[in-house]
């Protein structure tokens, strides 16, 4: 089974956008900027840039990361494209919806 990369775009309106592929993250991002799908959230958000991305081995493990990354907040994808992986865990919604 082939892996995976997933991937995070900035918008030219300074938003995100993530996704997942099985070919080059950046053949990806040329596809977006071209606007190949109207119908695409990017669409209206170009030019993006591509900021993140990690090839994953297995594709249930891409599919899953893909999806837990998009639930996300702005602040943690940010510490994310930054690899500041040692802010990820305080920035978890759960812990600050738990902090007085």
């Amino acid at each position: 089974m082939r892996g995976a990369h997933i991937y995070i775009l900035q918008c030219s309106d300074g938003s995100y956008y993530t996704g997942i592929t099985r070919r080059e993250p950046n053949e990806r991002e040329s596809e977006h900027n071209q606007g190949l799908d109207p119908t695409a959230w990017t669409f209206t958000r170009r030019p993006v840039r591509l900021v993140w991305s990690e090839y994953f081995e297995r594709i249930d493990e891409a599919i899953a990361t893909e999806q837990r990354i998009k639930g996300w907040s702005r602040a943690k994808k940010q510490a994310l494209i930054r690899r500041d992986y040692d802010a990820l865990p305080s920035l978890a919604s759960r812990r600050r919806k738990s902090q007085p």
